[in-house]
């Protein structure tokens, strides 16, 4: 299967970009957006097996701030509007008129702002994957399976929330076990190259943009809600989730709700990367899925 890698020019930066398959064929791309912000492409690897078995080509970047693309000083990059303009250059740089589009996590929350405040042309269907239409509904729920853990993971994080340091043993031990039991890993020898492979992750436009972790935001993505929106999204949509996952169902039931052109897969065995975690069946939906909407 061909590969091949490239550079956008972006402003004065540059996007680092990588196509498994043929642009050229008959069958609309699949575009992903990763999740972070700051996360890079590698985990998207894993979908060029369906770029194998289909001929259906896949492209995927790594936004302005992480991986192979370029990392800026200017804390002032790191908000929805760049990476939005990132993401409308991309198209155009790459000629991709049609494409089914991807988000996962904050690549979801990504692909909601562009659909509904800038409504592109030629996106054929939206996957939401294990993301969010509002941070305040996401926190609450972070929060509430995080009285689940031990009392001694509980005190601190709490802790670190009310102090805002985030650097303690105790802290830095509890938000590992929260992430292990609701986002991925742990990486071992076993794990697939792309996810032992050393990345850039973009820490700085993650906690800009974010917050310190996953279940605190206080960058300025706090405030995104865009639950209400989600009605103007024409665009068949399909929403997955894992039983185990950061976006909960009923994180995933609110923008099911909201949706008019919907369906929803919730992964039984899976956590934030259902794709990663039940592949097989992940991608077997997703092929389904993409042969529907063609």
């Amino acid at each position: 299967m061909k590969i091949q890698t490239g550079y956008m020019p972006f402003r004065e930066y540059q996007t680092y970009y990588r196509i498994t398959g043929d642009l050229t064929s008959n069958k609309t791309p699949l575009l992903l957006l990763h999740g972070g912000p700051g996360s890079t492409h590698n985990y998207f690897e894993i979908f060029d097996q369906l770029a194998e078995k289909t001929g259906r080509p896949i492209v995927m970047y790594d936004q302005l701030g992480c991986g192979k693309s370029s990392i800026s000083d200017d804390k002032n990059l790191w908000q929805a509007d760049t990476w939005v303009d990132e993401l409308t250059a991309l198209r155009e740089y790459l000629c991709l008129k049609k494409v089914h589009l991807l988000g996962q996590s904050w690549g979801g929350m990504l692909a909601i702002i562009y659909m509904c405040d800038h409504n592109p042309q030629g996106v054929k269907s939206l996957i939401l994957s294990s993301t969010l239409s509002s941070s305040k509904l996401w926190a609450q729920e972070q929060h509430r399976m995080i009285k689940f853990m031990t009392p001694e993971d509980q005190k601190a994080i709490a802790q670190a929330e009310s102090t805002a340091n985030y650097t303690t043993p105790g802290y830095l031990k509890a938000n590992e076990h929260f992430m292990l039991q609701h986002a991925s890993g742990p990486i071992t020898e076993q794990s697939p190259e792309f996810l032992r492979r050393p990345k850039i992750s973009g820490t700085t436009a993650y906690v800009t943009a974010w917050g310190p972790n996953e279940y605190f935001p206080t960058g300025n993505l706090k405030d995104y809600n865009y639950t209400d929106k989600l009605k103007n999204i024409s665009t068949p949509t399909l929403v997955t989730s894992g039983t185990d996952d950061l976006c909960t169902p009923l994180v995933a039931k609110t923008m099911v709700d909201q949706l008019p052109n919907v369906e929803w897969k919730l992964f039984a065995h899976s956590r934030h990367m259902a794709f990663i975690d039940e592949t097989a069946v992940y991608m077997n939906c997703l092929m389904k899925w993409l042969v529907k909407n063609d």
